[in-house]
Formats: structure tokens, C-alpha cells, sequence
């Protein structure tokens, strides 16, 4: 079997889980979600711990794949999740008007971002942006869809970019 599929899912305290047939709710400090697990996959919920049981030999990768969907869901509702983006040039920055974000990147435009509901934004300073949302994929796809507004350039390094993420310079052309 596979070896992820065979670790259980431990369930932290304050977050609570309940099956009905296919479909697992989950609920915790920061909210709920729900996943539908693949038809070839059911889930026994143990003492504290959920474990992912495969129909036949067949479905061994699908109950891998569901066993991380189900163990982001519980971190979601447990802790949440976030992904930080910085703006790198000058006069590229970033204001909240309301829900919605603001992006000044060398466009002759203003840039407004509204995200998806589950989604929260922030600005900690003009050139920072702070994804966060209790679903995992919503906010890699939101964080994914400002950085591709100006992706960073490999020249100056100019652009959008996730905190820490290392930008490969290309030399000048020589004359």
C-alpha cells in the first residue's frame, strides 16, 4: 500500500470531523470545510485519527491523494494557511481598499484584485501582501494569480514574488 495512505491523520485538539458517506466535514477554530472523497476511497474514523482505506489494490494512489487532501483540510480549520508575497522595483506597491487589493506595478493602470470568498488579504507595508484562507489550494491559486500580474524579470529582479523565493539573474548584454 501506499505509504502515505497508511499514515493516519491525527486530529488536533478543537477541530471536529464528521463522515457521512462520502463526504468529510471539518470543522475547527478557523472554519469548516468539506472534501468528497474519490468513490474508490472511504475513511474510519478512529480514537483522535482519521485512516484512509483503498476499495482494491487499484486505488492505493487515490487514497494517498485523498489522505493529503484530508490532512490539509484538517490544518486549514486548525491553523490556516498563508503565502507571502513581496513587490520588488520602484513605485510598485500594494493598498487594501476594502476587500479588495490594489496593485501599482509600471502599468499605466492601477491593478484591482478582489479574491475569491474564503480568501483574505493584507498589506503589512506598501511593497508586502499576505494571502491567507483556511483551503490550501484557493490560496496558492490566488497568491499564483497576483505574482502572474509581473512575474519577476530575470534582469533587474523586478516583479512580484513569494517571500523568499530566489530569483535566477541573467548578465547584461555585452557590447
Amino acid at each position: 500500500m501506499s505509504r502515505i495512505a497508511k499514515q493516519p491523520v491525527t486530529l488536533p485538539k478543537g477541530v471536529e470531523v464528521s463522515v457521512a458517506g462520502q463526504t468529510v466535514t471539518v470543522k475547527g477554530p478557523k472554519g469548516s470545510t468539506t472534501l468528497d472523497l474519490h468513490p474508490t476511497v472511504s475513511v474510519e474514523q478512529g480514537e483522535g485519527e482519521l485512516t484512509m482505506v483503498p476499495a482494491n489494490d487499484g486505488a492505493v494512489a487515490m487514497a494517498g491523494t485523498m489522505r493529503s487532501l484530508l490532512a490539509n483540510c484538517v490544518t486549514g480549520a486548525s491553523e490556516g494557511f498563508e503565502r507571502k508575497l513581496e513587490l520588488v522595483g520602484v513605485g510598485y506597491r500594494a493598498q487594501m481598499q476594502g476587500k479588495s487589493i490594489n496593485l501599482t506595478l509600471g502599468f499605466s493602470h492601477p491593478v484591482e484584485f478582489t479574491p475569491p470568498e474564503g480568501v483574505d488579504l493584507e498589506t503589512p507595508s506598501q511593497t508586502e501582501i499576505v494571502v491567507r484562507g483556511i483551503d490550501k489550494q484557493k490560496v496558492g491559486q490566488v497568491a499564483a494569480v497576483i505574482r502572474g500580474y509581473r512575474p519577476p524579470e530575470p534582469y533587474k529582479g523586478k516583479g512580484v514574488r513569494y517571500a523568499g523565493e530566489r530569483i535566477v539573474m541573467k548578465e547584461a548584454k555585452k557590447a
